[in-house]
């Protein structure tokens, strides 16, 4: 035990010196594998997704602690031009920031005074904003060897020169693939030497995989698909045949043809000692289970982790948490990899707290489940049979055409926000929320119509009652959670659910933005909040740390939207932000932010409601198909709440919906798939839920 803390010791001296030093001679994000895993080593710097390849969301910092941490102001900011979401975390290396904010802009500042070094704009084509479900947002960049690595929602995977921000190599991830509606939305992840970047769509019907990329050349390297193809049609001659053929057996019906989903739209995760590289797969397409695979079946691998060799891309294990997934139940979420001491043995882990409301704890080499436990109340499992590694469901997780309220609903117990691992307090600390969803399957679907599967019209009544009963029993919490014993130690109450990623430091403050508009400080013991500060809107990502010349920085982007602002419901009508903005704090700072923008005025009242009622009904229809993804079920919040439509919007719909007035805003035309008689019908709809809302009816029956 003494060479044990001794060694301790002169690893946190280490680690004060490195902090203290100024940066060596070095290139512009000259970072390679060595580096990374020598994280601890460099504490100064957070050279990559998490700060290092265990993505604990940790930092060995001590130099803003409980004592001081009530000290902290604003050192510097910097406007993202932007309303939309704004949930990157930054990297610095050697005293440079480097950024990336809605629509895939890249920016390097000084990360000293946020003086612009360069910033590079991939121009992404503004009609994917259409296609991207939960915003057009990035959730980072990483660096190598002198490259600033990006990845574009239209599907490109770029390098820039880390000096001058000018593309050294480009590559279209999509290419090859059906003209499906892919996204990127993921930050993309370097491990000793290869860029791993998945994709999204799911909600839209697409295959889902996690492509390897050479980081000096964007050379290709490996696929691995993570839902099978057409059996008929035989291997795709990808890094992933072989476990998909035994995947295709938990299949029926022609998946294919529309995709299946299974897109790893976030996390990914590597151990450099077992050369594996974890992939967190999503949810189906559609989401209903019936129709995406009639005859039944698990539908690997959706909703699960799979480790693959990071050479090859080969097919190691894998844990279904979902089996025959149908609400959105991903396993998406962050990963975080630690050792922990379980009855008196140590264990090489990974951990997950993902959407479904279980917290997992699975042996990291053999994908053998250690524990799961529920963080937050559910109702569509009782437990998780630790014989089988299944859960046991009730009635309500295979929901048929009567809307039921599932708790937590596709927003999740927790959504992307990364969490924290401090291995002083042995504790994960994360953002929760007591979510519910009103949900139904259609009556019947084809590949035709796209989509969920889902029913997002009809027995209006009820799916009022049931949202109403959502928005007064939906909470939210930071929770700090034992994963040794599996449950909660403490938690903090938010007002409602939306607050941000976490980051945990040595001198033990836990640190996380709130949906209060505000960026604040805990107790890593305790909860206990030590500091709280403004910043005019809410910061959803995930703060960073770092020290320059001996002094700590605190970063954070802030910036309300994607996917938490797409779920919220009626009660965020009054919640008026600021732009976005790249906020960084540290002791003494003086800086100040420009006066907040004038709030939201009420919306005016909607034209009277003149359509027949089956008009508005089909209204609802085509809103349920082609809107509620962006705009939420019912109309009910969404990236763009359209209950507080302006008259200006009003009097342009038309133009809008079917003109494509605001593609530079991601509002593309839909005038493929709605007429002008359609339009009009959506634009009723929506009036009737503004009058019903906000207003008194006046439809004519």
């Amino acid at each position: 035990m003494t060479s044990i803390r001794r060694w301790a010791a002169a690893l946190c001296t280490l680690a004060l010196a490195a902090a203290a030093a100024p940066a060596t001679a070095r290139g512009p994000a000259d970072v390679d594998g060595a580096r990374i895993r020598a994280a601890d080593l460099e504490p100064q710097n957070w050279m990559a997704v998490g700060r290092s390849y265990e993505e604990t969301h940790y930092s060995p910092l001590t130099g803003i602690k409980p004592a001081n941490v009530a000290r902290l102001g604003l050192a510097w900011s910097a406007d993202l031009n932007t309303y939309r979401g704004a949930e990157a975390s930054p990297i610095e290396v050697d005293g440079v920031l480097y950024n990336v904010s809605p629509w895939n802009i890249a920016t390097a500042y000084d990360a000293r005074t946020g003086k612009a070094l360069w910033s590079y704009d991939p121009k992404t084509p503004p009609e994917f904003g259409r296609k991207a479900c939960c915003d057009i947002v990035s959730r980072g960049l990483s660096v190598w060897k002198g490259k600033v690595l990006i990845a574009t929602l239209d599907g490109r995977l770029i390098a820039l020169d880390a000096k001058t921000g000018q593309p050294k190599w480009s590559v279209d991830t999509f290419a090859g693939e059906p003209p499906w509606p892919y996204t990127i939305t993921g930050a993309p992840r370097v491990f000793d030497g290869k860029v791993l970047i998945g994709n999204g769509g799911a909600e839209l019907g697409v295959r889902g995989f996690v492509t390897a990329y050479d980081a000096d050349t964007g050379k290709k390297l490996w696929r691995f698909y993570t839902v099978p193809n057409d059996p008929a049609k035989g291997p795709d001659n990808a890094a992933s045949d072989s476990a998909l053929a035994m995947a295709a057996s938990t299949w029926t019906g022609e998946w294919w043809k529309y995709g299946g989903g299974g897109t790893a739209w976030d996390a990914i995760t590597y151990d450099p000692k077992l050369k594996l590289i974890y992939i967190g797969v999503g949810n189906g397409s559609p989401w209903v289970h019936k129709f995406r695979s009639p005859g039944g079946g698990d539908n690997l691998f959706l909703a699960s982790i799979v480790a693959v060799k990071a050479d090859t891309g080969k097919y190691v294990w894998h844990y279904q948490e979902t089996p025959g997934e149908q609400f959105d139940s991903t396993a998406t979420q962050p990963m975080i990899l630690a050792d922990l001491k379980i009855k008196g043995r140590l264990r090489h882990v990974l951990m997950q707290a993902p959407k479904n409301g279980f917290f997992y704890v699975l042996d990291r080499a053999t994908g053998r489940l250690i524990s799961a436990e529920p963080f937050v109340p559910i109702n569509w499992a009782t437990k998780v049979d630790m014989k089988t590694g299944r859960p046991v469901e009730t009635p309500l997780a295979r929901y048929g055409t009567t809307p039921v309220l599932l708790s937590p609903g596709p927003g999740g117990g927790h959504n992307y926000n990364p969490m924290a691992y401090s291995p002083k307090t042995g504790l994960v600390y994360f953002p929760v929320v007591q979510s519910f969803y009103s949900l139904a399957a259609a009556a019947s679907w084809t590949p035709a119509q796209g989509g969920l599967g889902t029913a997002f019209a009809g027995n209006e009544d009820l799916r009022k009652e049931q949202a109403a009963y959502a928005d007064t029993h939906t909470k939210a919490w930071l929770a700090a959670w034992d994963p040794v014993k599996g449950k909660t130690v403490w938690k903090v109450e938010h007002p409602r659910d939306g607050s941000g990623g976490v980051l945990a430091t040595a001198s033990g403050i836990v640190f996380e933005g709130t949906v209060r508009k505000t960026l604040a400080a805990y107790d890593a013991k305790t909860g206990e909040k030590l500091w709280e500060t403004d910043t005019q809107t809410v910061p959803v990502a995930a703060p960073i740390t770092y020290a320059i010349d001996g002094v700590q920085y605190l970063a954070v982007n802030a910036g309300w939207g994607g996917g938490l602002a797409h779920v919220q419901a009626s009660s965020f009508k009054d919640l008026n932000v600021s732009p976005a903005r790249l906020l960084v704090f540290k002791l003494g700072g003086t800086d100040t932010l420009p006066p907040m923008p004038p709030g939201q005025a009420a919306p005016p009242p909607a034209p009277p409601v003149r359509a027949p009622e089956a008009v508005v009904r089909h209204g609802a229809e085509l809103f349920a198909k082609n809107c509620s993804l962006c705009h939420g079920q019912l109309a009910r919040g969404g990236v763009k709440d359209l209950r507080l439509m302006s008259a200006d919007t009003h009097s342009k719909f038309d133009d809008i919906v079917l003109g494509g007035a605001r593609k530079a805003q991601g509002m593309a035309s839909f005038a493929d798939v709605l007429s002008k008689e359609d339009a009009a019908a959506v634009h009723a709809y929506l009036n009737a839920r503004i009058s019903e809302d906000w207003g008194e009816m006046s439809i004519k029956r």
